[in-house]
């Protein structure tokens, strides 16, 4: 079935492409269908998904997601006024539903983000964070 990824990811390449106003289409598309604000000026990695198909979710255009991320429904990720920075996500990142991602942060690689938290700092690599605002509450092994 197709899914805001695959909207995503043929708007990113024919943007690469210096290709306008196609990946402008798309986008909207992607956002008529799904009711999702995914850029495809953004990065976001091979093997990454959205749950039910990217439902919901807001990413900043100067967002980069590392590989094999798993992004569930009703998703923000973005800036924090004043900063300039966004969010850097890692590689094997789990998102749950209702999350929020925001500031100049970096999540690590193997990071489980639980459902609703609020995610206002760094996170290292192999940990699991929850709750408003995330805390760590777990390192997996």
């Amino acid at each position: 079935m197709i899914n805001a990824y695959i909207f995503y990811s043929i708007a990113h390449k024919l943007y690469c492409w210096k290709i306008p106003i196609i990946p402008n289409i798309l986008k909207l598309l992607c956002f008529l269908i799904y009711n999702s604000n995914i850029p495809f000026q953004c990065k976001i990695g091979k093997g990454s998904k959205f749950g039910y198909g990217g439902i919901g979710v807001v990413i900043h255009k100067r967002t980069v997601i590392g590989e094999n991320c798993s992004i569930g429904t009703n998703i923000t990720i973005g800036g924090k006024h004043p900063h300039y920075e966004v969010p850097v996500i890692g590689n094997n990142v789990y998102i749950a539903t209702g999350a929020k991602v925001l500031g100049p942060i970096k999540i690590g690689d193997n990071v489980i983000i639980g459902a609703n938290a609020v995610v206002l700092k760094d996170i290292p690599s192999n940990a699991v964070v929850a709750g408003i605002p995330a805390k760590i509450i777990k390192y997996n092994d």
